[in-house]
């Protein structure tokens, strides 16, 4: 029999049970080690996985020659330094989304994991989706006809916090997306926030990304907001798509709607509108996460490139980080490219 692939899990506070616990009960994978530094988590860490030793010591978990893997679900400030340390330690590291705060950090890693010849994936969920998937089937197959746009709403009532900006805690997802969808690296952004509740923290962000093909991207994102929001849509020549992670079973819809250019001799050239069906294609009820998880596991048994890897990890956070210096200087443009200058 193959050796089960023996992960650790960084990070115990919100979203590292979610992916303990996959890692926990996948098939070919063994939750060797859960860590954190706060108690509370690491005893509600050790009745639900009463086989994985818990600690709030990474290096016991970096020293230990057994351990494959180590997944940083820390917080964000501290993915950089803890992902360095794994790699290091020549473990294949699963960094949860920002991947960093800066993106020398994220070249650092990137460059750092091609040296150790480890696996550094980026722990974007929403690539992983079904729906999300098969919005980006249609968008390959042309479908869609030519993609003139795409935006996202983000929005919630809650979740506010005092060390990072609505753009930070929850920009990294649609900027993915967004890159995702249009398949190209962003050229110039722009974003505009408010501060309402916090001084210097922006409850709200307006965000703008222009491509190379002339494909824009907005995203809104807010968590002072009345309404619960998960939502992106494109808005192509001959259709439109939207995906609503709110809904249960209308993830995905398809308008047959367009604009396009008519010739007349008599009139000459006007906009003629096309309305057609709406499709609700059926998406497979499979969960994200456990897709995402096993496909890291998968890559390291197989020696394969994880989808979401160092590299796109770092093109988000080069969009974040642009976004920020955008925001300070009162939503002047700036170039992907000025970030290294």
């Amino acid at each position: 029999m193959t050796e089960p692939i023996r992960v650790a899990v960084a990070g115990l506070g919100y979203w590292g049970p979610n992916l303990a616990r996959n890692f926990d009960r996948l098939p070919g994978a063994e939750l060797a080690y859960a860590c954190d530094l706060v108690a509370e988590n690491r005893e509600k860490a050790a009745a639900l996985f009463p086989r994985t030793v818990v600690t709030d010591d990474l290096e016991q978990v970096l020293a230990d020659e057994s351990v494959d893997a180590v997944v940083v679900a820390t917080s964000v400030p501290t993915h950089y330094e803890l992902g360095k340390r794994v790699l290091q330690a020549g473990k294949h590291a699963f960094i949860e989304k920002p991947m960093t705060l800066k993106a020398a950090h994220a070249e650092e890693l990137v460059a750092l994991a091609a040296e150790k010849d480890r696996l550094l994936m980026s722990g974007h969920l929403l690539e992983y989706h079904p729906a999300l998937r098969t919005v980006k089937g249609l968008l390959d197959d042309g479908e869609l006809g030519d993609t003139y746009y795409v935006y996202s709403n983000r929005l919630n009532l809650g979740k506010v916090r005092a060390d990072e900006n609505a753009l930070w805690s929850l920009g990294s997802h649609d900027v993915y997306v967004i890159n995702y969808l249009t398949g190209e690296d962003p050229m110039e952004v722009s974003a505009h926030g408010e501060c309402y509740l916090q001084p210097g923290v922006e409850d709200v962000v307006f965000g703008y990304i222009r491509y190379p093909s002339g494909v824009v991207g907005h995203m809104h994102v807010s968590w002072l907001d009345p309404h619960k929001a998960r939502k992106v849509t494109v808005v192509g020549s001959d259709k439109m798509v939207v995906f609503d992670d709110m809904e249960s079973d209308r993830k995905v819809t398809i308008y047959d709607k367009g604009a396009y250019k008519a010739q007349y001799e008599s009139y000459g050239e006007y906009i003629s509108l096309r309305f057609g069906d709406i499709h609700i294609p059926r998406i497979p009820n499979d969960e994200p996460l456990r897709i995402e998880c096993q496909h890291f596991l998968d890559c390291i048994a197989d020696g394969g490139q994880p989808i979401s890897d160092g590299h796109d990890g770092l093109n988000v956070v080069r969009v974040l980080e642009a976004m920020e210096r955008s925001l300070r200087e009162a939503g002047r443009p700036v170039r992907i490219d000025e970030l290294s200058a």
